[in-house]
């Protein structure tokens, strides 16, 4: 979802830095980026280490002169399939620490530098498991809706700077992962009102539109893509 996204905002002119821990993936979209005309860079950055963020941050500065958007594609362990009473306490915390943690240390770097500037766009990622019940997920789904829970308490501490934040919560995409077994994706097709899960592109469309002066009116909420498997 990343890379995806990152593509939709360099084909709509945006100067792209993208980070991420193993530098070669990073750059084989910044690779295709360039080849479609666009302007991107690479970064190896681990999510994990604030300072090492905060420092990729001031980088993004000192080279473009401000940061407008921040779009945090930073997933999670997670162990699933298992039921909450047979789930050791590591098991369910792991994907509740990381999603805080990770979405916590990438908004508030992107927060800092934005206010000052009186502008900006944060866009969080989260998934239909922050409102299913009928899936075990496991601690994935407390970590999802921590991050939608931290989006609208950013939203609301931003008030009056200019900056705005939003989330994309998005059900499964197949084209992450092209080889599944047959049926694999029956039991999330289930819960769908649209007969299918949404594609990448759909997800780089919500988050250029979100990061865009057409949704000036939108903070502190979540943009569902779960194809109706969640109703609002």
């Amino acid at each position: 979802m990343g890379g995806a996204v990152a593509r939709g905002f360099a084909a709509s002119g945006a100067q792209v830095f993208l980070a991420g821990r193993t530098g070669s993936k990073v750059q084989a979209v910044v690779d295709q980026i360039d080849a479609a005309g666009g302007t991107g860079h690479a970064h190896e950055v681990d999510v994990d280490d604030r300072d090492s963020v905060e420092q990729h941050a001031d980088l993004v500065v000192a080279s473009a002169g401000r940061i407008d958007v921040s779009f945090n594609a930073v997933g999670m362990a997670a162990t699933q399939d298992v039921a909450l009473v047979d789930m050791s306490l590591e098991q369910f915390m792991e994907p509740i620490r990381d999603a805080s943690r990770r979405h916590f240390i990438t908004a508030t770097a992107a927060a800092r530098r934005m206010a000052p500037e009186g502008s900006g766009v944060i866009v969080m990622l989260t998934a239909s498991a922050a409102k299913e019940w009928r899936h075990r997920m496991g601690g994935f789904s407390v970590g999802c809706a921590a991050i939608e829970v931290l989006t609208r308490t950013l939203a609301g501490e931003l008030k009056g700077t200019g900056v705005r934040v939003a989330c994309i919560r998005a059900n499964f995409t197949p084209e992450s992962v092209p080889d599944l077994p047959p049926g694999a994706l029956d039991p999330l097709l289930v819960d769908t009102l649209v007969p299918r899960l949404p594609r990448l592109d759909e997800i780089a469309a919500a988050a250029t539109y979100l990061a865009s002066d057409r949704a000036g009116a939108t903070t502190g909420t979540v943009l569902d893509l779960t194809c109706g498997a969640i109703l609002n």
